[in-house]
Order: structure tokens, then sequence, then C-alpha cells
């Protein structure tokens, strides 16, 4: 085993290929940092940061910054102290996407060093996982446009994305319905208020819509809300916003406030997701796995994350193809809706 001997920060650009529309915000690109951690054997590991503003507070200019000080911890540091590596990431308290990105890196060297793959680290538990693919706000016809497909392309898990109108919303969600053969996880990104929450949930099911998740209905800080809709919603709740630490795991866990957790390693930084998955094994809440915009370098984190620690019940990886990217670099390859890790 060596030391970490450099570090790059190396902004990349990518457009996506259709505006992706969700509650209060569009994105026409995404703007990401890869990071590549070199070590004295001449190991590589790689990460990636998809800086979200609206859930983390991060910006590309911000992670940017902390270049410096990022060579300033580690540089020197063994890579197969990797655990001790985590507690000093960790010290990076307000930006848990580089957290991520870093810890992955840092653990993908070590592997690299080992001669073995970073889903094998993580515990080996399955070689493939099958993803959604999201259908992102628009006009009804559109949406069911999308839909259609997505179901065309082999994908029998659709994502819809909901929450600025409230009407529309369930309109869309029943003619994708009947327009597609497929499981639906409905995403409200924050957009209702509990009562709406329940009325859109209520409304879709006595119209025979069977939908296997809604995704965190209300606003984030609205813990007492969502155990409103969870209890009186007939469709499964989860949180995604809600959920970015241990300690908010813990907290709604406790408060019994929904049926799953949304891990997103860009959120919680992989020490924070670790002991997320531990805590919702100890309370029985599912598990579902996400991601923000990583091209296929970044959602290659989650993919070795969730083959290793396996039990995700759902899984959304699904950046990367909404992505106008000219090659996937990632160690994995992706068979329409089922992405298996390299060997």
């Amino acid at each position: 085993m060596s030391k970490i001997i450099d570090i790059n920060f190396k902004p990349t650009l990518y457009k996506y290929k259709k505006p992706f529309h969700i509650t209060g915000s569009i994105s026409y690109e995404a703007k990401n940092l890869e990071i590549i951690i070199k070590t004295k054997s001449g190991a590589e590991g790689y990460g990636e940061v998809s800086p979200s503003w609206r859930v983390n507070g991060e910006s590309i200019d911000i992670i940017i910054s902390l270049e410096k000080k990022v060579k300033e911890v580690l540089i020197g540091e063994e890579v197969r102290n990797w655990r001790r590596i985590l507690e000093i990431i960790d010290t990076f308290k307000s930006t848990p996407g580089l957290k991520s990105a870093l810890g992955f890196a840092v653990i993908d060297a070590f592997c690299v060093e080992c001669g073995i793959s970073v889903w094998e680290f993580f515990g080996g538990y399955t070689d493939n996982i099958e993803t959604d693919k999201t259908v992102s706000i628009g006009e009804v016809d559109e949406m069911v446009e999308d839909a259609i497909k997505i179901n065309k392309e082999g994908f029998g898990k659709i994502k819809i994305k909901v929450g600025e109108n409230l009407l529309k919303d369930i309109e869309a969600v029943y003619e994708i319905s009947k327009k597609t053969k497929a499981e639906y996880i409905v995403d409200a990104n924050m957009g209702y208020l509990p009562k709406e929450a329940v009325y859109f949930a209520k409304k879709l099911y006595s119209l025979g819509v069977d939908i296997s998740l809604f995704e965190q209905p209300v606003n984030f800080v609205d813990i007492e809300g969502l155990k409103y809709v969870r209890y009186n919603s007939p469709y499964p709740v989860c949180a995604d916003e809600s959920l970015k630490t241990r300690y908010d795991a813990k907290k709604l866990a406790k408060e019994e406030a929904v049926d799953f957790f949304n891990i997103k390693l860009g959120k919680s930084g992989i020490s924070d997701a670790l002991s997320i998955v531990e805590i919702a094994k100890s309370f029985n809440i599912g598990l579902m796995i996400g991601c923000f915009s990583e091209s296929s370098i970044g959602v290659n984190q989650s993919i070795h994350f969730a083959c290793g620690i396996g039990g995700f019940k759902y899984v959304d990886l699904d950046s990367h193809l909404m992505l106008d990217e000219k090659e996937y670099r990632g160690k994995f390859i992706q068979k329409k809706n089922k992405i298996f890790v390299k060997k």
C-alpha cells in the first residue's frame, strides 16, 4: 500500500439531452467536478461531485475553492487507512458532495492497489441492479410520450416528477399509468403541502393507479408533515431532501415519519451513507438509492455502493442517461434498465 501523492480537481460541463424540470427548477446543463487521487504506487482513484445548491448549498466555485485545503489534509495519507481518511474528509461538513467524491476516490485507489473492485470492497452483495428512468415535469401529453418511450426502451420502473400543479400532476400520472406498464415512483421534490399530498395520493388510488413509492411530498423540514402523509396515504412514503445525515435518519426513524430512505452519496458522504443503511435496517425502513446530475464517472460511485451493500429495493441511477456524454467511463456496463459492475 502507498501514500497519496497528488489530488487533481477537474471541472466538467455536460449538457442535458432535454431540459430537466423538477419542482422549482429547470436544468439545462450540469457543472460537475471530477476528482483524481494518485498514489505513490501509480494507482488512481476517481470520484465526481455534482454540486446541488438546492439541496446542499454547494456550487462548483465553492468546491474548487477548497482544493488547496483538500491537498493540505490528504496528501501523504496512506490509502489503506481509508477509515481514518474518511474521518478527515468528514471535517468538510458543509460540502457533502465533495465528501462523497473524495471518499470514493480514496477507496477506489485503495481497491486498485488491492486488485479488487469497489463493489467487492463494500460487501460484494450483487453484481447488478435495476434502475428506473425519470419523466420530468412538462405538459401532460409530453410526459406521457416520454413515459411511453422509456417503457419501450425496456425500463420496468418509471419515476415521475410532480409537485408544481396538483390537478395537472394527477392527470399526468393517471394518463401515464393508462399508457404504460410499469412500477411508478412519484417524486414531488417538496412541492406539496401535507393535505395536498394526501389528496393527490387518495385521488390517484381511487382511480386505480398503483404507485410503488411517494417520494418527498412535503418540505424537507416538515417531519410532522411527512408523518401525516405517511399515515394518511395509501402509498409508501420516502424521504429524500429530509435525509442527509445519520442524525436525520435517526430522527425520521424515531418519528416513524417514512417507509423508505432515499440515500444519495452526494447528500451524505460515504460515512453517513453507511450509517444510514444500518439505521434503516434497525428500524425496518426500506432503502432507495438516488443521484443528482452525475456523469457516468460519478454515478459509478452509487452503483458500486449499492451493489456492494445490497438491499436497495428502488434504484434511481439514471442521471448519466440524461446527459449528452460522449463516452461512459464508469466501471459498469449498462444494458437497458440493468446495470452490471465490471469485475
